[in-house]
């Protein structure tokens, strides 16, 4: 991952884009700062499984069928 200045980028966008393609994330700033990240485009259900694995590690599987007890309105 680099950081290049906008006025960089601008000056050589096709040649951070080609490293763009080639699976680098470009991390674009501004006086120093990042404001912006250019990454490669993944595919919506890799993305969304990679999402979900990360998850597991706070999340806890439940049974979300039986009845808890507790009244619901669904006019509220």
């Amino acid at each position: 991952m680099s950081k290049v200045n906008i006025t960089e980028l601008r000056r050589n966008l096709p040649a951070y884009l080609s490293r763009v393609r080639k699976s680098e994330e470009i991390r674009v700033a501004v006086h120093g700062k990042v404001i912006a990240r250019i990454v490669p485009e993944q595919d919506a259900a890799q993305a969304a499984r990679k999402r979900l694995i990360a998850l597991r590690k706070h999340a806890r599987v439940g049974d979300v069928l039986t009845p808890s007890g507790d009244s619901w309105d669904a006019e509220r």
